[in-house]
């Protein structure tokens, strides 16, 4: 997903992942875990509020997110996993991040480098991409008649927010990593509904792709990055035009 046209990616990728429910609950429930060693307590743990509200904003039941949360704490058995990020390249000189969770590194390895060489990109060194990219807490409202735009603002902005922008069908409420949790949940609290809450990679500047090879090739390198069950979240610079159905 590029950061200027995000809400659009969302909506993308939850026509997507309707289809895949399991396997993103999946990623979540890890994310959570995760989260959780830091203390099972929401209200103490930020990390794990953020990673809950996150898993609520997809739907997953709280049944399912309580278990991840205490195979995070160690009351029930679960695997441990790493945190690991990959950079590189796409075609078209698109930079690309990619965040994982896993329980064996030789194998997401592996797998990341296959997913960028069968698509004609490349595998680089840790720092060759991510100072292209910001780390911004994105807080996502969707637009609609009950929502008051210069009300949110102000709530949003009163609560800490860096930036408020109104988008065509949303608006995107823009943080430091540090003031994230807190923004997030003075607004939950003033009961405003987000469609995404998380922290996440925003390119600094954007790289137009026209060459329609490369942006297929492209496209099926995030479909690829997508489906893997280590891949938690992948990002990059590129613009592109939205995928066709």
């Amino acid at each position: 997903m590029s950061g200027h046209s995000k809400w659009s990616n969302i909506k993308n990728k939850k026509g997507k992942l309707d289809s895949m429910r399991g396997k993103i609950f999946t990623k979540l429930g890890k994310e959570i875990a995760i989260a959780a060693k830091g203390g099972s307590n929401p209200e103490s743990n930020t990390k794990l509020a953020d990673a809950v509200a996150k898993a609520k904003a997809n739907n997953m039941p709280n049944d399912t997110i309580q278990r991840a949360i205490k195979k995070g704490a160690g009351e029930l058995e679960g695997v441990n996993y790493e945190e690991i990020m990959y950079e590189g390249y796409a075609p078209g000189g698109v930079a690309v991040i990619v965040t994982t969770l896993t329980d064996n590194r030789n194998r997401t390895a592996g797998d990341v480098r296959h997913i960028f060489d069968k698509n004609g990109g490349s595998l680089g060194s840790t720092g060759c991409v991510s100072w292209m990219f910001d780390k911004k807490g994105i807080i996502i409202v969707e637009k609609d008649k009950k929502v008051n735009e210069e009300e949110l603002m102000m709530q949003s902005l009163d609560a800490g927010a860096d930036d408020f922008i109104s988008e065509d069908d949303s608006y995107e409420i823009i943080t430091t990593p540090e003031l994230f949790s807190e923004v997030r949940a003075k607004l939950e609290k003033a009961g405003i509904l987000m469609v995404s809450a998380e922290v996440a990679m925003i390119p600094q500047n954007t790289v137009s792709v026209s060459d329609a090879a490369d942006i297929k090739k492209i496209y099926k390198m995030m479909d690829m990055f997508e489906d893997n069950d280590d891949v938690q979240d992948v990002y990059h610079n590129g613009e592109l035009p939205e995928e066709e159905e």
